[in-house]
């Protein structure tokens, strides 16, 4: 927590947060170009911003794009916000609204958290059908393999999704996980209380790919999930970016509670 306050601090580190807030998705290039600043200083300070943990940078061919990350805001919100009257929270909304938001671009979604647990607890979290139907109220039916179909299992909502185009994209134990996302069938779309005109339209979209990465942080894991391949103007992206935040919370709960030996 202290190095998010320290990261917080300076001004110049504020601006590339509010750059990132109104942009998300920048390479350095585009984010030094706004701050009279020499290329190598704005390098130290997104450093630092991703050291603790504000953003999150992900490649794309040669590029590297910075991502503004919620989880850190979040956890301050969660253990100080409740301490304050009304009126404060009044005079914090502003910085609230501008910080407490996830990354988000015009066709991706990028989310990074740390749990305490090793990777390869995280893993059987994300995967195993015991623990995600514990937390998450749905299991995945699929072998693993890379090019495998699966079928989500909604289990608190009785409802089974699946067809030819969901499949395992990328499959490195404790490491890399990548597949195809679900689509809005009619039974699914009835359970969430959505029109017929929107699920048309969710469901007219190509599919999207989701994709987890772990990384080992001393007693940490590192978990950046990014869902891509939206088009500009999904109607599903903004339920994906109210959702993920949700779930990984539960995971994190879940894992880091004690909760998950009772599933095991």
């Amino acid at each position: 927590m202290d190095d998010v306050f320290k990261a917080l601090a300076d001004p110049s580190r504020r601006a590339l947060l509010d750059d990132l807030k109104t942009r998300d998705g920048q390479t350095l290039t585009e984010l030094a170009s706004r701050l009279s600043m020499a290329r190598q200083s704005v390098t130290k300070h997104l450093h630092v911003l991703e050291a603790a943990n504000l953003i999150t940078t992900v490649r794309r061919g040669r590029e590297k794009l910075h991502f503004l990350n919620a989880a850190p805001i979040n956890a301050i919100s969660e253990r100080w916000i409740h301490k304050y009257d009304r009126e404060r929270i009044a005079a914090l909304a502003d910085l609230k609204t501008a910080l407490e938001r996830t990354a988000m671009t015009e066709s991706d979604f990028v989310y990074t958290t740390y749990i305490e647990a090793p990777p390869e607890l995280v893993w059987q979290g994300l995967t195993d059908p015991a623990f995600t139907r514990r937390y998450w109220g749905m299991e995945f039916e699929t072998d693993w393999t890379p090019g495998s179909p699966f079928a989500v299992l909604h289990t608190n909502r009785g409802i089974r999704i699946g067809d030819d185009e969901m499949v395992v994209k990328e499959y490195e134990p404790y490491s890399r996980l990548s597949y195809t996302w679900q689509t809005y069938t009619q039974e699914f779309a009835r359970s969430l209380g959505l029109s017929e005109e929107k699920r048309e339209h969710a469901a007219a979209e190509p599919r999207s790919t989701v994709t987890y990465e772990l990384t080992p942080q001393g007693e940490e894991t590192r978990l950046t999930v990014t869902h891509s391949g939206f088009r500009p103007g999904s109607v599903v992206l903004p339920d994906i970016s109210r959702g993920w935040p949700m779930v990984l919370s539960g995971l994190k709960t879940f894992l880091e509670s004690g909760r998950w030996q009772q599933a095991a």
